[in-house]
């Protein structure tokens, strides 16, 4: 027994004695030593440091392409009070004298900040210049060299994110602006979600050790170092960066993903910014203008704001109806303008399918009334109590969407949304006796109802898969690992698959002849597109454009939901820019057809209307 013991104890030893050659600093006293209570020997707690050099963890897109990774940075400091000769600087480096200019205008942290000491990124072989300069064209510079985060794509701020250690420059202007308070909402993107596992944890030994060095057992559970894990997202770099061509400096968001999954394929929140802008060294000056923007580009759109939905919620309302009974496929509802307009001159809706091809405003007042106004046993019913309760049930199904909840996907913030309830409408109209006129903006998508652009495409892969879905994710590999377990869990609406089939003949009358999206049709390359477009009215300006949608329309690959915010109608501003992400996602080039119309739309985005 005695024998195995010093063995044990030899074998320990030799391992610390390894541990610590190859640990910075080895050996850490911790707490009061401890004595042994049966022989009175007193023994000291250390803690050896398994290993403490952690490699962050790279960020790839779906098709291995690196995002992200930790790379060295090599930075230029300009002397801040005394003068620069700016011509022989830009000789130096290659630049122009515009060049030197604009990247010492855009280091400054405010406008007029001259005489503070800038930071320049330069490439590897601009620091080379200097090292071998040595000072002798230009004096007082100082080369400095460390390693952060390097981004490969200008695209994808938003998913991409940062890490709290590199952003505090970011942190401390938004604090100094009148936007401070605004920004603490701040989104790290999947850098801070998950940043746990991309930075990893060293391990620790905890032995306790006698006047000689000797270790006699542990005071505390060791634990095993990790490395920083890779993250292998859900987006396709490719197709994120057209699809922020797109959109460019316009308020709004895109939001595609495969309805299979749940993976973002695609995630614009616009005006679009370049990722690495939050964190670089040398954009002060672009960060504080990105704060002070009307616009605000840093919200991020998807996740963070909610609006109403306009016209595609007439989909929602149509399977709800279904389920209810308050409806057929084949019920019909006359164009009756004195309940509410309708800006589409149609023929009469004499079926659903028609009713969302025309996007008939009528129709679908008269479809969600059948909801609430319905009794269904008898007149002799209190009406009021079943249009409460009609309410709360058609709340009930709305909700099984993932509407009114966050749906969780791996972002820092998200917000809810918003479904009125009975009771909302009780405190707002201060009584229990509304009645459906006072509350028909439902039907079309307006009023009170709040949905994210997470939601609107969500809702889209939904009625793509016929009632189902997976929670929308940006991670589908952690390591050699697959995504967070909760995002491998199907979720089913409370609704049947067959009133969603139901709905698929109207979304795509919606593409074809005489629909509101005809124009955005993707038959003359073989693609059957299902859609749904729609106008949000807007009081305080130009109406928002709202599509929602998928493709193929029978075997569904990609789910989009566009909107545009003051762009006006959803068939001429959202549905082309959701049709041609899909088209360059399925075929992987847009069709000579829509090249003009392509390069209308990117004129556009890039002058912000």
């Amino acid at each position: 027994m005695r024998t195995a013991t010093l063995r044990w104890k030899n074998a320990l030893l030799a391992l610390l004695a390894v541990l610590t050659a190859c640990s910075t600093p080895a050996d850490h006293p911790t707490s009061a030593p401890v004595q042994d209570p049966s022989t009175g020997e007193v023994y000291t707690p250390r803690r050896v440091v398994v290993a403490d050099t952690l490699y962050r963890g790279r960020l790839l897109d779906r098709n291995d392409s690196v995002l992200v990774a930790t790379r060295p940075q090599f930075l230029l400091r300009l002397p801040g009070r005394h003068a620069l000769d700016t011509l022989a600087l830009g000789q130096l480096l290659g630049w122009d004298s515009t060049t030197v200019r604009r990247r010492i205008r855009e280091a400054l942290p405010y406008p007029g900040a001259y005489g503070v000491a800038v930071q320049l990124r330069l490439t590897r072989k601009e620091a080379e210049r200097i090292r071998q300069d040595s000072g002798a064209t230009v004096p007082r510079l100082t080369l400095l060299q460390r390693r952060q985060r390097t981004y490969t794509t200008p695209a994808g701020a938003p998913v991409l994110g940062y890490q709290n250690a590199e952003a505090q420059p970011f942190f401390r202007q938004a604090r100094r602006t009148n936007r401070g308070r605004f920004y603490r909402l701040r989104n790290g993107g999947v850098e801070a979600y998950y940043n746990g596992l991309l930075t990893g944890h060293p391990g620790y030994l905890h032995p306790l050790v006698d006047a000689k060095g000797q270790p006699h057992g542990t005071w505390a559970k060791d634990t095993t170092f990790q490395q920083g894990q890779d993250l292998h997202l859900t987006i396709d770099a490719k197709l994120q960066a057209y699809a922020e061509k797109l959109l460019g400096n316009r308020k709004g968001y895109l939001v595609a993903l495969d309805p299979r999954t749940g993976e973002i394929l695609a995630y614009v929140s616009a005006p679009v910014y370049p990722a690495a802008t939050l964190t670089a060294p040398d954009q002060a000056a672009v960060r504080a203008e990105l704060l002070e923007h009307e616009d605000m580009p840093l919200l991020n759109r998807p996740a963070m704001l909610a609006n109403p939905p306009g016209s595609v919620f007439k989909l929602v309302n149509a399977a709800i109806a279904l389920q209810m009974h308050a409806i057929t496929p084949g019920s019909a509802f006359r164009c009756n303008q004195e309940l509410v307009s309708c800006v589409h001159h149609h023929k009469p809706a004499r079926t659903l399918t028609l009713g969302l091809k025309y996007s008939c405003n009528p129709y679908f007042y008269q479809v969600m009334q059948s909801l609430i106004d319905c009794v269904p046993d008898s007149l002799a019913q209190d009406t009021i109590a079943a249009r409460h309760a009609n309410l709360s049930q058609w709340r009930r199904y709305a909700r099984s969407f993932g509407l009114d909840s966050v749906l969780g996907v791996d972002l820092p913030r998200e917000a809810p949304g918003f479904l009125p309830t009975a009771a909302y409408y009780d405190k707002a109209r201060r009584t229990r006796h509304w009645t459906y006129r006072s509350i028909y903006s439902l039907s079309i998508g307006q009023g009170e109802i709040n949905l994210t652009g997470l939601q609107m495409a969500n809702m889209a892969a939904i009625i793509a898969n016929r009632g189902w879905y997976y929670p929308p994710h940006l991670v589908r590999g952690i390591g050699e690992n697959g995504p967070l377990a909760r995002f491998t869990r199907k979720r089913y609406t409370l609704v049947d698959s067959t009133h969603f089939e139901a709905l698929i003949p109207g979304m795509v009358a919606v593409m074809q002849r005489g629909g509101t999206a005809d124009a955005s049709s993707l038959a003359d390359v073989g693609i059957t597109v299902a859609g749904k477009t729609g106008t949000v009215q807007n009081d305080e300006g130009d109406d928002h454009a709202a599509f929602v949608g998928f493709a193929p329309a029978h075997n569904p690959k990609i789910a989009v939901a566009v909107y545009l915010e003051n762009a006006g109608f959803g068939a001429t501003a959202a549905a082309p820019c959701a049709v041609m992400v899909m088209e360059k996602h399925l075929r992987g080039t847009i069709a000579p057809k829509r090249k003009r119309w392509e390069k209308r739309i990117q004129h556009r985005a890039r002058n912000g209307y």
